[in-house]
């Protein structure tokens, strides 16, 4: 699957998130990350965020999924700050 996730945490748990989320995902801009993922490594990356997370603190994380990328664009306006532009 090809999955868009963004979050919002803490200033403390912003580390962790972006080292997190390069694990599975690209970087593309501040707390953006995009990329193929399978199944299994999906789960194990929520698994890892709900543990760093603390939504009482209005930590939050959105993610995007998409089964195909056969009808999505993507454009960049202005400096992409993503290392692989390649977009299936």
């Amino acid at each position: 699957m090809f999955v868009i996730l963004y979050y919002d945490v803490g200033e403390k748990r912003c580390g962790k998130m972006l080292k997190t989320c390069r694990k599975y995902l690209q970087w593309v801009q501040n707390s953006v990350f995009e990329g193929e993922i399978s199944a299994a490594k999906y789960e194990k990356l929520i698994y890892e965020i709900d543990r760093i997370i603390k939504p009482e603190d209005s930590d939050s994380v959105i993610v995007y999924q998409f089964r195909t990328t056969r009808y999505t664009k993507r454009l960049v306006y202005g400096k992409d700050k993503k290392d692989d532009i390649q977009f299936l």
